[in-house]
């Protein structure tokens, strides 16, 4: 005897999804073509079929703890083949941003960052804080003078750490906040849907599991078996390596800066400088990249989360390497403007990243791990 479920549709949650970018939901008449076309959906349980049809009925419990819809890589097999144009990699990205916004706290920022004519708002909060933060303190000085171009005496870099490390700090918490509770929804869902036969989630076997797929993360190697967005991979892999040099540069000058009291301007024949350059061309590239291919998939939606990220990141890199070029030049009122505004972005980044499209990269990761730790085939 098949088990019993009352449904009791939410009707908001559609409404949400449809706005996300899922506008093509209702066309599926549940023929399970998707499933059987998606070239990474596990063989128990496959996706996207059954997400679909609870996203049809607004069955939000059974979707936002769903590891499945992080396993999907918006390949886009399936929209392809879709006989009524439902769009399943469109529809399950809509719903992954609503996930995203469910576990962000607090909501105020996180509806914020999702409305677009928010962006002044968000972008100006950082440039007050510093010239506030800065004025006070004294650390932020609008007439450093002449000579060689440094930008700590514009921006004094402890007034950087003042404000990006409890943006730091403030994006861990937050994150933590959300994974905890990720975790737990992920876990009942697997068991509610039969994903697996382990009664309480196991700390030591998910963190082994979780160790083991970061390698098929880095290699993209999911990304590799798409059919019809197959060449995302390259762009995804200079956007998601930049991001990651750009991170072991701040690291590694962090160290230099505070315990080897070592100041900057750095050398250009630094093997880190050569590093943060390379790092910063491949996130202008990348982005770039990302940019045409979305403009080129006229039938794929592209939402303003999904332009968020990409303006960002782009932003973040051009920024970077006009701020470095401008200095190199010998342009020093241009070199502090665009170091400062460079600075609101990289403040962007951080404090807004749990609730952004790049938050991703955290709970798909971890839905990865737990597909390995419950044995799943993806």
């Amino acid at each position: 005897m098949s088990d019993k479920y009352l449904v009791e549709p939410d009707l908001q949650f559609i409404d949400e999804v449809v706005g996300l970018g899922g506008e093509s939901l209702k066309k599926c008449y549940q023929c399970a073509t998707c499933s059987v076309a998606c070239p990474i959906a596990p063989d128990n349980k496959p996706f996207p079929r059954k997400e679909m049809i609870a996203a049809s009925w607004g069955l939000k419990d059974r979707l936002v703890g769903n590891a499945d819809i992080w396993l999907c890589h918006n390949c886009g097999d399936c929209t392809t083949l879709c006989p009524r144009d439902a769009k399943p990699g469109d529809v399950l990205a809509a719903i992954r941003a609503y996930a995203i916004t469910e576990y962000a706290q607090p909501k105020s920022i996180a509806k914020a960052v999702n409305d677009p004519k928010k962006l002044p708002i968000l972008l100006g909060i950082p440039v007050v804080i510093f010239i506030i933060l800065g004025l006070i303190t004294g650390l932020l000085d609008f007439t450093p003078g002449g000579g060689e171009i440094v930008h700590s005496k514009f921006f004094s870099t402890w007034l950087v750490d003042l404000i990006m490390v409890p943006a730091s700090i403030w994006t861990v918490v937050i994150f933590a906040l959300g994974i905890k509770r990720f975790m737990a929804d992920m876990h009942e869902n697997a068991l509610i849907q039969g994903k697996t036969d382990k009664e309480k989630l196991e700390i030591g076997p998910f963190i082994k599991s979780l160790v083991s797929v970061i390698p098929r993360i880095l290699q993209h190697s999911k990304f590799s078996e798409c059919g019809e967005n197959e060449e995302r991979a390259t762009s995804h892999m200079m956007v998601f390596f930049g991001f990651i040099g750009l991170f072991i540069v701040t690291s590694i000058f962090f160290v230099v800066l505070y315990i080897f009291q070592i100041h900057g301007p750095y050398s250009q024949l630094n093997p880190v400088k050569w590093l943060a350059n390379v790092s910063g061309v491949a996130l202008v590239i990348g982005s770039l990249l990302m940019i045409k291919t979305r403009l080129s998939k006229k039938d794929q939606v592209s939402t303003y989360k999904d332009w968020l990220l990409v303006g960002l990141a782009l932003a973040l890199g051009l920024t970077g390497m006009l701020t470095e070029m401008t200095r190199l030049g010998g342009a020093a009122a241009l070199s502090y403007t665009m170091y400062f505004i460079h600075l609101v972005f990289v403040f962007a980044m951080f404090a807004y990243l749990p609730y952004t499209k790049l938050a991703h990269i955290v709970y798909r990761t971890l839905a990865m791990a737990y597909a390995d730790y419950s044995g799943r085939k993806f």
